[in-house]
């Protein structure tokens, strides 16, 4: 579970994982290809919310919902990509 609300707003074939605060949004970006499969587009944390964990945060609540819903993420963002090569754990999750 995350310590930050994370809303996810999904139109048409475009979604984001987004976290407000303060006026600011940091935001995880997707497209969806299929029911199967979702593209991390990417991934933006304002520099006032560097080493917060935001960015963390996103990645994760996409691949929980990846896990509950039976979707696979292609990881095209660099900080996606990096996060899931630091998390083994999440491998199941992904399309790589």
């Amino acid at each position: 579970m995350s310590e930050f609300e994370i809303l996810r707003e999904v139109d048409g074939s475009k979604g984001r994982y987004v976290i407000r605060r303060g006026g600011e949004e940091a935001e995880l970006t997707y497209s969806i290809l299929s029911p199967q499969k979702v593209i991390a587009d990417h991934t933006g944390v304002p520099d006032a919310f560097k080493g917060t964990g935001m960015g963390r945060a996103l990645v994760r609540r996409l691949v929980e919902d990846a896990r509950a819903e039976g979707f696979e993420i292609v990881p095209l963002c660099p900080y996606v990509n990096a996060e899931r090569r630091r998390n083994p754990d999440w491998a199941d999750a992904f399309d790589v």
